[in-house]
């Protein structure tokens, strides 16, 4: 699943493609990907010239603002967005197009079918579902130190279970969570009111240092992630924990190991993280 690192990277790329151009048309093969409007032929006739003039991003959603309106997009599980000229044949599982009147267009496409695009009068995005259930991402001038602290102390659950809610904090996933754990060498068993401040501030520092490293990287590609114009991720290279068991740990020599934590594949190394 694209994690934040991956949709900011699609993001920086698709706001080198097309902003500001205009649709003339918009073209949906799977209406099950239309949340809002319920009504897919009223979904592509509010869109009927719009121009897309910023794309902007709150955890793992796309928001694209044009004049009147603001579309939500979630790419789930291996959702992608590419910008091609109209001449090229459309893929299998493209399952929306966006045709521009310069002749190019943004396909979106998705081999499980799960991503979702909700339509909103602009403005009001930010207060409906699903934004308004988002907690603050790393890059958010509101994950403070203080209201991680206090989350943290409210709950009884592991670690690595409040790090993947996205009520608590937006857009981190699987392997972030790991790799940021791993950091800040607190295991992600650990009881989240149990931790210590300094641990807290330990986990949040690294929370949001991974992911800045990543969005430098491009993102992860582990299955099919590619950024709008079509490029793989590089940050799996520099990948010091996840899907590394068997492997010795960087810092101390000893195995990371993996194992299931809130229902999630989870690697760890028991020594650095113990």
């Amino acid at each position: 699943m694209p994690e934040l690192p991956e949709v900011e990277t699609v993001r920086q790329t698709l706001k080198q493609l097309i902003i500001n151009k205009e649709i003339s048309e918009v073209s949906i093969f799977w209406d099950n990907i239309i949340k809002a409007p319920e009504d897919p032929d009223v979904f592509k006739s509010l869109l009927y010239g719009q121009a897309i003039l910023d794309i902007k991003r709150k955890g793992k959603f796309l928001i694209f603002e044009m004049d009147d309106l603001s579309m939500v997009s979630h790419l789930r599980m291996e959702g992608k967005f590419g910008v091609y000229d109209q001449a090229v044949p459309k893929p299998k599982h493209t399952h929306v197009i966006f045709h521009f009147k310069d002749g190019s267009e943004l396909r979106y496409n998705d081999v499980r079918k799960f991503g979702t695009m909700h339509l909103f009068e602009k403005g009001t995005e930010w207060a409906s579902k699903p934004l308004n259930q988002l907690g603050p991402d790393p890059f958010d001038p509101a994950f403070t130190e203080e209201y991680f602290y206090e989350k943290l102390k409210r709950t009884s659950r592991n670690i690595k279970a409040v790090l993947l809610d996205q009520a608590v904090v937006a857009g981190l996933g699987n392997i972030y969570v790991d790799e940021a754990l791993y950091r800040a060498r607190v295991h992600p068993e650990r009881q989240a009111d149990q931790l210590t401040l300094e641990e807290v501030k330990r986990v949040r520092e690294a929370s949001t240092s991974t992911i800045v490293a990543a969005v430098e990287q491009g993102g992860t590609t582990i299955r099919s992630y590619l950024n709008g114009q079509g490029e793989m991720g590089m940050f799996q290279q520099q990948l010091q924990v996840y899907g590394k068991e068997n492997t010795d740990c960087q810092s101390c020599g000893g195995p990371i190991i993996k194992l299931k934590v809130s229902g999630r594949g989870t690697h760890v190394c028991p020594i650095c993280q113990n």
